[in-house]
């Protein structure tokens, strides 16, 4: 909407100074043609906006027509531009509503205020995603969104650990995004569960519409439900490690495991050492102790090594075969 622009352009042209026309044009997404008529309408509606020709010119507003918001401290304003990260909320199809809401801010700061937002905005930067991370499939997430705000009941079909399609009816309470990975929150036969987003694979709002519990905290849900996570027994590996794989091992465990302390005692005449190794589960075991190859051998459980002598001699099969 043009009303929408305009304010933009007013909000820049305050949180930045003077612009030129073809810098205001790519940061708006309109041709230069469209600044300069923005810019005659700003000047009719009593908006004190002017443009200079030449070099160094450009599109500015006169010095004291400034909206200030007052009574932030230094240590505010850097705690709010160190929270402008976009990445979770592009997902929504927030990520421009948040980056306006930041430019009027910005603009609203008086001088001394914008000095600490650009000095905690050259010095500090949260990157919400793993490393590696290629981004998770969301393509289901606007849909739970849009029925979440407006309570209706959503037919999802998921995967399970076991590769079993799972469909369901249930009530989108909210939406947690933990390390730039969603999370959603839902009712189902009277109890709350915890579904990663990207595991959904159709989502379908539906007419029919739920009443959300009274008593539901999401704040307090979801630091419960993280701890009872947290604190899950660890599945447990016993296993002969040979001494290269051991300073390296940590990085092979899951996340939570990684201040896993090895002890080294009881080494037999090669150097091998028998440990008892920490994985979320069954298939994060095999998974990642698939790729030590050879450095390491599963003892017990014997479903587990099984498990990974099949994994073996599929991939002895699947390349002798070639």
């Amino acid at each position: 909407m043009r009303a929408d622009r305009l304010l933009a352009l007013l909000m820049l042209l305050q949180s930045r100074g003077r612009m030129t026309a073809p810098e205001l044009a790519a940061e708006l997404e309109v041709s230069v043609r469209t600044i300069f008529r923005d810019v005659i309408a700003l000047s009719t509606a009593g908006v004190p906006v002017y443009c200079e020709r030449g070099p160094g010119g450009g599109v500015a507003l006169v010095e004291e027509y400034r909206t200030t918001l007052t009574g932030f401290t230094p240590d505010e304003v850097s705690a709010l531009f160190t929270l402008s990260s976009t990445s979770s909320l592009d997902q929504l199809g927030m990520g421009h509503s948040l980056k306006t809401a930041f430019l009027k801010l910005s603009a609203a700061l008086p001088d001394s205020r914008r000095n600490d937002e650009l000095r905690t905005r050259q010095r500090i930067h949260i990157d919400p995603n793993a490393w590696f991370d290629t981004g998770q499939t969301t393509s289901c997430l606007q849909i739970i969104e849009q029925a979440l705000w407006q309570d209706h009941s959503l037919h999802i079909q998921y995967l399970s650990l076991q590769n079993a399609l799972i469909d369901q009816v249930v009530a989108p309470y909210s939406l947690v995004a933990k390390t730039n990975l969603w999370h959603l929150i839902y009712g189902w036969q009277g109890s709350i569960r915890v579904l990663q987003v990207p595991v959904i694979t159709q989502a379908e709002m539906l007419e029919e519409t739920f009443s959300r519990p009274e008593d539901f905290d999401l704040d307090a849900f979801w630091a419960s439900w993280c701890a009872a996570r947290e604190s899950q027994p660890a599945f447990v590996v016993r296993a002969r490690v040979s001494p290269a794989l051991l300073p390296r091992l940590p990085y092979y465990l899951d996340e939570r495991f990684r201040s896993f302390t090895i002890s080294a005692s009881g080494a037999d005449p090669d150097g091998w050492v028998t440990l008892d190794l920490p994985f979320e589960s069954f298939q994060s075991a095999r998974t990642r102790l698939l790729g030590m190859g050879r450095a390491i051998e599963v003892l017990e459980p014997e479903p587990l090594r099984k498990s990974i002598l099949d994994f073996a001699a599929q991939i002895i099969d699947l390349y002798q075969g070639t």
